[in-house]
């Protein structure tokens, strides 16, 4: 299984590294990271990150992630390869996973390139270690949430712009919860904000390793992989 995995993995990340498609986004997601810290840097005088890890690249992945995941099963799909995977000793689960994976190291390439930041602050004064440490940790878990979502959206259609369109509408939705919760009290507000991306998000990315973050994106990614992995069974029933 895990051999299987790891070659879908490669070959996805081959895909994205031998067209035009990762070094759009990582130098777009580059130039856009690059010019809050710089702003902040040079035109505030104010050296620090948590503008850029806290606001600017969370509405980033907004926009980058479901544009990182539209073609993974969609464009399989629309040439007819997926049909072909029938025939070959792999499951469902293999292709999932193997295509996450890949797509998941896309980002973690974007995060790694900006790691420039926080070393030019450890250059220039003091960093919060403990605060940036979580603060990635929560960027890697939020966006490996999102990449979930957007393999199972792009899992449900052949057309990739409708795949980017119903992953950042879901996304979005999980991203505002916690902006609505001041039109619900009690129980209601409570649910809102345990389903809030945003919510968990910023108990982490303040340094707090709570399990109950850790947990809701484990189960995050999960729920939607497995979505992922019967929307291609599906195909097997018709």
């Amino acid at each position: 299984m895990l051999a299987n995995i790891w070659t879908f993995t490669q070959k996805e990340l081959r895909s994205f590294f031998n067209s035009p498609v990762a070094y759009v986004i990582l130098t777009l997601f580059l130039l856009i990271a690059g010019w809050f810290f710089s702003a902040g840097l040079f035109l505030i005088g104010q050296a620090d990150m948590r503008d850029l890890v806290s606001v600017v690249i969370p509405l980033a992945f907004l926009f980058f992630v479901p544009a990182m995941t539209m073609r993974l099963i969609a464009e399989e799909k629309k040439s007819g390869t997926l049909e072909l995977l029938v025939t070959l000793p792999v499951r469902d689960v293999e292709v999932v996973l193997g295509k996450f994976l890949a797509a998941l190291g896309l980002l973690a390439s974007a995060l790694l390139l900006t790691f420039a930041y926080p070393l030019t602050l450890a250059i220039l004064g003091n960093p919060d270690g403990g605060a940036l440490f979580g603060a990635y940790l929560g960027l890697v878990l939020l966006g490996a949430g999102y990449l979930a979502i957007g393999t199972f959206t792009s899992g449900l259609t052949q057309n990739q712009i409708v795949a980017f369109i119903a992953g950042f509408v879901i996304i979005f939705a999980l991203f505002m919860l916690d902006k609505v919760l001041v039109f619900f009290t009690g129980p209601v507000a409570s649910v809102l904000e345990y389903l809030s991306v945003t919510y968990h998000f910023e108990n982490i990315a303040r340094g707090v390793i709570d399990t109950r973050d850790l947990v809701y994106f484990l189960s995050l990614i999960a729920v939607f992989l497995f979505l992922a992995v019967r929307s291609l069974e599906a195909r097997k029933w018709r």
